[in-house]
């Protein structure tokens, strides 16, 4: 039996274990793909991100690819929405549609400047107080899928 999620959360280059273990539960949750776009900065059998995501990750539906290309072979990247604090236009103001793919940048670098610029259309922010300097990788994701069943169910 196929199994075709109404939502894909990409990791581009993640580099902490514990984020992506993280998000990996939230993926659970939701009922989300998770996809991985290497280099990581852990390894897959990393205990730490097995941890995180408890003993969720059983029921995770992941995959891991080794560059972008491949991802954007996968999921077409006219269903990608980027996610970054230099973005201007709020989370809350598109319409996620079924089969859209959330992308997060690294934890240290976030999304590569050039994506931003280029696809300014497809780029999204969780707005926050000017104290915080952005949200963590991991409640990031969650808002972000979250909203996207939010939008679903109404």
């Amino acid at each position: 039996m196929s199994y075709e999620p109404k939502l894909h959360v990409v990791l581009h280059q993640p580099e902490i274990p514990y984020n992506t273990g993280s998000v990996g539960r939230t993926c659970v949750a939701v009922g989300a793909k998770l996809w991985l776009v290497r280099p990581l900065g852990f390894r897959i059998d990393d205990y730490y991100l097995r941890r995180a995501g408890l003993d969720y990750w059983q029921h995770l539906e992941w995959e891991v690819v080794d560059d972008w290309l491949q991802l954007v072979g996968q999921i077409p990247e006219s269903r990608h929405w980027y996610f970054s604090k230099k973005a201007t236009q709020s989370y809350t103001q598109v319409r996620f549609l079924c089969g859209d793919a959330l992308v997060f940048g690294s934890e240290s670098q976030g999304l590569p400047a050039d994506w931003i610029s280029a696809k300014a259309d497809r780029c999204l922010r969780i707005p926050t107080r000017p104290e915080v300097r952005s949200l963590n990788l991991s409640n990031a994701a969650a808002v972000a899928s979250y909203e996207a069943l939010r939008q679903w169910e109404t």
